[in-house]
């Protein structure tokens, strides 16, 4: 499967969809029905309540959005990895990497407001990446803000992301201040128009702010899950030395955009930890770097064999958690 993906064919678009079918379909099977929790933003708990009445009779319904926001998020991501020239050349192997460590845990199979922003965190990443040759940077800058802010209104501890916009600056471009102010004005901008909207409204007492609180992540997880976490971590170090070996050869744009992709996965490590809500699904957002790092294994050992009896194991893992551990 791995030399499968590690071409650029365009019929793997399509194959892909099919890995992801076969790999993801005990969230089909079994269904899981999303619940609110303290953390999650005004956006995502309007969109539960619109969706209760459709899918309180037909909760496969939920399973399928979020298929589609992981097969999409796979497809993306991976497509922006090969316009980056982040690989020694194009694949589908992060988006395969990325269905993959997402199967791993049922958590992060269901439909939860990390998830949902995975999608414009994605976007994000490769919009910063970009702005090394972008010929209007304060554009890009607002729509980045904007798009965090936007983020926030879904899962308010995403906020963090800001962090991506401020030290991906200093990395990527000159000091300016009005770069920085503009991103600065973008985060604020979706605030300001739906505070408006609650005074005119007059909902402004209603309105809750989430906040953050800083706690020490814990989640219940079987041996055979940490197993998997472990291999996971396990392939994410070796993708991680593959990286650093060919890092030299790479243009400068490609770097950044890798040390962009380690600041992505230090963001998404630290969120947890400014989370009221201890459930493993919060940690999804690790899935979009770490898919990177998995594709990076899978794609530079000369020995076929290894990355062809990691991916096998981990599919083995797939399985035994979700049919065969309670």
């Amino acid at each position: 499967m791995t030399g499968t993906f590690k071409a650029n064919n365009p019929y793997n678009t399509f194959l892909l969809l099919v890995y992801g079918i076969l790999l993801k379909l005990p969230m089909f099977l079994y269904p899981r029905v999303p619940k609110e929790q303290l953390i999650d933003g005004f956006l995502y708990r309007a969109l539960l309540k619109w969706l209760q009445p459709i899918a309180g009779g037909f909760p496969v319904l939920y399973a399928i959005i979020a298929f589609v926001l992981l097969y999409t998020q796979a497809i993306s991501f991976n497509r922006m990895v090969n316009e980056l020239r982040l690989m020694q050349k194009p694949n589908y192997l992060t988006g395969m990497s990325y269905l993959l460590v997402t199967s791993l845990f049922s958590e992060w199979n269901m439909l939860s407001s990390p998830l949902i922003i995975n999608t414009l965190l994605i976007w994000v990443w490769a919009r910063m990446s970009g702005l090394y040759n972008d010929a209007n940077p304060k554009r890009s800058l607002f729509n980045i803000g904007i798009a965090i802010g936007i983020a926030t209104f879904f899962y308010f501890p995403s906020l963090a992301f800001a962090a991506l916009i401020i030290f991906g600056l200093a990395l990527i471009r000159p000091f300016k201040l009005s770069e920085w102010l503009i991103a600065l004005v973008g985060i604020i901008t979706p605030y300001y128009f739906v505070l408006s909207w609650f005074f005119l409204t007059d909902k402004w007492q209603n309105y809750k702010f989430p906040g953050i609180a800083v706690t020490s992540p814990k989640f219940n997880q079987t041996n055979w899950a940490y197993a998997a976490i472990f291999i996971v971590l396990l392939t994410s170090i070796a993708g991680f030395f593959y990286v650093q070996q060919n890092f030299r050869r790479q243009l400068i744009q490609a770097r950044k955009s890798w040390n962009l992709v380690f600041l992505y996965l230090v963001v998404a490590v630290f969120i947890p930890f400014i989370n009221a809500t201890h459930t493993f699904e919060y940690w999804i957002l690790c899935a979009v770097p770490l898919s990177s790092l998995l594709g990076a294994a899978f794609l530079y050992p000369n020995k076929r064999l290894v990355p062809l009896v990691l991916h096998w194991v981990m599919v083995a893992f797939v399985i035994a958690i979700s049919y065969f551990v309670k």
